[in-house]
């Protein structure tokens, strides 16, 4: 792999881990189509999500909204957060992030271990996310307070400027040579901020979007989902940066697909987050229709570690009529035949 996607022997810092992370081929068609995984579990806190993180803080440093001894304000389902609390403890801020109870334990957890303040809300001992709730507290609480920033992930550009390095890392690994893009859309900072500086880039590829069936980005009709990280759901408004201009296919994937894909790539050694589940189930129903010799690369944002009482756990599963030993058999399947291609 080219020198550039290696990481030095030596750093100063976690946040100078970010980035350079590896790609897996998971699946090959009979006719030469390979589907790569992105594994930006390999980042800090194990998600992609601290790229972004990183960007949302150097801007507002760079805009003077945020100096030393400041606080960071956001409402996060748990990966956002734990990038945060990363670079609030490098850099000497203070951090308040308002959670629901969507959000997995773990991923609570690791956040209040780096010494954030968690801020909760639907206290009512229901899993239903709460997004928009989160949101207004999280401007109430920054809102006239001096060196304090909500970084309001869904619209804050700085989200999307924050992916600019995949597509680089991308191009070079690929030596340009990309066929397909496919990645879950939430904030749409992931899919779209990596969609827009590869067309500057490269050119000839396809770009395709997921999210949970439930979820209202691509319509109705919406319902709950256990996906986390990742959808609109109602109520909610779409983020300013999912970018429809860019987007050649918006795909819905349910949460027993997605979880059911999750288990199955887990049998070929690779533990991925459930939402990541939803992308690899739709490419891998993909891979075999495109053309002979495609790339189809997927953004795998973060790793299943954190989903081990959940999306791992029986159950859990079975509590939420989420497990199904069928559409799990039915990706065995298709990763057994897909991977002896390769």
């Amino acid at each position: 792999m080219p020198g550039a996607l290696q990481r030095p022997a030596v750093v100063a810092r976690v946040s100078d881990l970010i980035g350079r992370t590896p790609l897996l081929e998971l699946a090959v068609t009979e006719t030469g189509s390979r589907l790569l995984l992105k594994l930006e579990m390999y980042n800090p806190t194990g998600t992609a999500k601290i790229r972004m993180a990183r960007a949302m803080i150097d801007a507002a440093e760079t805009a003077g909204e945020l100096r030393s001894g400041g606080r960071i304000i956001e409402s996060t389902s748990g990966n956002t957060g734990l990038g945060l609390a990363v670079v609030a403890a490098e850099r000497g801020y203070h951090f308040t992030a308002v959670v629901d109870n969507h959000a997995c334990a773990d991923k609570l957890r690791g956040m209040k271990a780096l010494g954030t303040e968690l801020v909760s809300v639907g206290d009512d001992g229901t899993e239903a996310l709460a997004t928009a709730a989160r949101e207004e507290l999280a401007e109430q609480l920054a809102r006239g307070q001096d060196n304090t920033v909500f970084t309001e992930q869904h619209n804050n550009p700085a989200n999307g400027t924050g992916y600019f390095p995949v597509a680089h890392e991308l191009v070079e690994a690929l030596d340009g040579k990309l066929d397909v893009l496919i990645a879950a859309v939430g904030t749409g900072g992931a899919l779209f901020g990596t969609a827009r500086e590869l067309r500057a880039l490269i050119s000839g590829f396809t770009v395709i979007g997921v999210e949970p069936k439930g979820s209202i980005a691509f319509g109705g009709p919406a319902h709950d989902y256990y996906q986390s990280g990742t959808g609109t759901p109602e109520g909610a408004e779409l983020g300013a940066l999912v970018d429809f201009g860019l987007l050649d296919e918006g795909v819905k994937v349910g949460d027993i697909e997605a979880f059911a894909t999750c288990r199955a790539v887990a049998r070929t050694g690779l533990l991925i987050g459930g939402s990541a589940g939803g992308v690899v189930h739709a490419a891998l129903t993909r891979l075999s229709a495109l053309p002979p010799g495609s790339t189809m690369v997927a953004l795998v944002n973060d790793g299943g570690e954190k989903y081990l009482d959940t999306v791992f756990n029986d159950d859990w599963m079975r509590e939420r009529d989420l497990l199904s030993p069928d559409a799990e058999h039915e990706i065995d399947e298709l990763l057994t035949k897909l991977r002896g291609n390769r």
